[in-house]
């Protein structure tokens, strides 16, 4: 699932490809991707895109009548450009379609000249990506209200309250988007590692020093790979992101001469060294592991 460095950088470029644009036609292609009824999607219709923003791991195409497409696109989906235009796309959820780049005089009688379209896709069998229509404050209405701060703004002191307030083990609080926003699988592994913490920790036991550590490393490791997506020219696959312990199981530690491990489960995996990071304890594949600390 692309986090929140795959998702800043995307909604820049899309700022800098369609910020001015009008709205021209807002098609959806799955009723099911379409999250909300009021106000109806195609009410931006005929206003100008005024920028795209993010929350989380969420997509924010604000319009200039207070209208906002918040687009989540989970495991598998993708916001692209759809130079084709077919009137049933393989994948396809939804598709906006701009006016044309030098139109100073709104949308109407355009026609096709110059036109841009975006075709939001999914592949997968979940098919939960989807778009919201909001009208006014997004970031008071579902599905963003309730969210937790975001990874690369919280602080020292609130995350030391974060953690404080609850005993779960750090990998599942770092991905609860409720507690700390925009952080998914490979940016916890990435971060429990470069903070030499066990993912198992249990997060109320951190003492300051730890919290000192692992403050500092959601900060070097969400930047980290947030300069790297800006120098993509779209969303890359997990598989490609630069890591140091996600995807590198059987490999040798880049810090050590241990072996990278995993606990598996069934939707997602843990990475971790034993030697940095659980001083040389292996993990238990199971939720009643002894090994939290």
């Amino acid at each position: 699932m692309p986090e929140m460095p795959e998702v800043q950088a995307h909604a820049e470029r899309l700022t800098a490809a369609l910020a001015g644009r009008a709205l021209e036609r807002f098609e959806l292609l799955n009723f099911a991707a379409l999250k909300t009824f009021d106000p109806p999607a195609d009410g931006a219709v005929g206003h100008r895109l005024t920028g795209v923003g993010r929350r989380a791991k969420y997509l924010l195409l604000a319009f200039d009548n207070g209208h906002t497409h918040v687009v989540h696109l989970m495991q598998g989906g993708r916001l692209r450009q759809d130079p084709k235009r077919s009137r049933k796309p393989k994948l396809g959820l939804a598709r906006w379609v701009f006016s044309a780049e030098d139109d100073t005089d709104g949308p109407a009688g355009n026609g096709a000249a110059g036109q841009e379209a975006w075709l939001l896709t999914e592949a997968g069998t979940e098919r939960k990506a989807g778009v919201w229509a909001v009208d006014g404050d997004p970031l008071a209405q579902e599905p963003l209200v309730g969210l937790g701060p975001e990874a690369d703004q919280v602080d020292r002191r609130q995350l030391g309250e974060l953690l404080a307030a609850s005993s779960r083990r750090l990998h599942g609080l770092l991905r609860d988007q409720q507690t700390i926003a925009g952080i998914g699988r490979l940016l916890a592994n990435e971060i429990c590692y470069e903070a030499a913490l066990s993912p198992f920790a249990n997060a109320s036991k951190l003492d300051p020093e730890q919290v000192d550590r692992l403050h500092a490393a959601i900060g070097s490791v969400v930047a980290a790979a947030t300069e790297h997506e800006r120098t993509l020219d779209d969303i890359g696959k997990s598989a490609d992101r630069p890591s140091k312990v996600h995807n590198r199981s059987g490999e040798p530690c880049l810090d050590c001469d241990d072996t990278i491990r995993t606990v598996e489960y069934r939707r997602y995996t843990v990475y971790y060294c034993p030697t940095r990071q659980t001083a040389g304890k292996l993990l238990a594949d199971n939720t009643t592991s002894k090994f939290l600390k």
